[in-house]
Order: structure tokens, then C-alpha cells, then sequence
């Protein structure tokens, strides 16, 4: 099964409809994200707690790292350049944290909330190499703005 993209978004904007609590949203879409494809082992966020410092938050699947630094890892290049990134084979990836063994390529995305302030990121992993296309990043990334970046209701 391959993630329907324009499902998944209206699923997630009706189920978070309101919700202003980061957390609750980051739960949201780490459940209906993980179980939308079969190439998502491990789909969750780390979030920034302190300066550059990622701690785990909501996800699905087998364990990950309590604690990311920004200058380590995928996650970590995410959040310090404040760009997506598309890892086809993680074994290549300079500084690669492995969280978990049966991790081959990965995909992560900075999120942004509504000021453009960074909350965290989002990481999505798979124990099939090549797994993720741009467009896997192109929509993830849509997906995360309509769900975080969007202004709060007076």
C-alpha cells in the first residue's frame, strides 16, 4: 500500500480541526502517517526542547533516541539547516545515527509553527533502501504546514 496523499492531508486537517496543542497534532499525524504506507518503519518527531537539542516526541514503531543533537545525524541536519532531508541509504549519510538497525534510507522535514519559529522534526524511516521520492518530500511537507504552520483561531 502507497500513501494517498490528498486522503491522508484531508484526514488529518478534519481529525486536528481546532487543535492548537503541538503535541496532540505531532501524535496525529505520526499515527495516521505511519500507517498510511508500508514503506514507514518508524514515523514520529523530535522536538526542540532546548537550543540545539531534539528530544523525542510522538511516534510509531520500534523505539528511537530519547536525544538528538543538532549537529549529529539526519535529524540533526534537519533542524540546523532548516531543510528537508532525503536519505536513500542512510550508510551514506556522514554521522548517521542509528536508532535503529533496520533503518536504510529516511526522511526528515523541519517543522515550522505559524511565526516560522522551528518546533521540531519529522522523521520518517524505512528498512527499504531508496524508499522516499521528492515527491514524498514535497507532500510531507505540505502536510506539515496546513497542520502546524497555519495561524491560530481568535
Amino acid at each position: 500500500m502507497k500513501i494517498n496523499y490528498p486522503d491522508i492531508q484531508k484526514t488529518v486537517a478534519s481529525l486536528t480541526d481546532g487543535e492548537t496543542d503541538t503535541v496532540a497534532l505531532m501524535a496525529t499525524v505520526a499515527c495516521e502517517v505511519h500507517h498510511a504506507d508500508d514503506r514507514f518503519d518508524w514515523t514520529g518527531f523530535y522536538r526542540v526542547t532546548e537550543p540545539e537539542l531534539l528530544k523525542i516526541g510522538p511516534y510509531q514503531g520500534g523505539h528511537g533516541c530519547l536525544v538528538i543533537p543538532f549537529s549529529r545525524g539526519v535529524c540533526g541536519a534537519a533542524a540546523r539547516t532548516g531543510e528537508t532531508q532525503l536519505v536513500p541509504d542512510v550508510d551514506d549519510f556522514p554521522g548517521h545515527i542509528a536508532c535503529a538497525s533496520s533503518t536504510r534510507s529516511e526522511l526528515v522535514l523541519p517543522v515550522f509553527d505559524h511565526g516560522g519559529d522551528l518546533l521540531g522534526v519529522f522523521d520518517i524511516d524505512s528498512n527499504q533502501p531508496d524508499a522516499f521520492a521528492e515527491e514524498d518530500a514535497a507532500q510531507m511537507k505540505l502536510l506539515l504546514e496546513a497542520t502546524f504552520a497555519r495561524p491560530p483561531r481568535l
